[in-house]
């Protein structure tokens, strides 16, 4: 979906009954996030100021996520 400064951004797609979030990856690491309101699900991995700057980046573009979230699940 989106490819950030070494980051994957990415929905799975047989996850519909879960609120709308995204996964990112890094090498083995990876996190899953919540995008209303965007907070941490749960993280492995990835060291504390790295999850903050993930987490501004969902935010940055949060909106764009939703949007497909809700055009892929509905």
């Amino acid at each position: 979906m989106l490819r950030l400064d070494g980051f994957r951004f990415y929905f799975f797609s047989h996850e519909p009954n879960e609120p709308p979030h995204v996964h990112v990856d890094r090498g083995a690491a990876t996190i899953k996030l919540w995008l209303d309101p965007v907070s941490v699900a749960r993280s492995r991995g990835f060291r504390a100021h790295e999850i903050g700057g993930i987490i501004a980046a969902v935010d940055e573009h949060r909106t764009m996520f939703l949007e497909k979230w809700h055009e892929y699940f509905s």
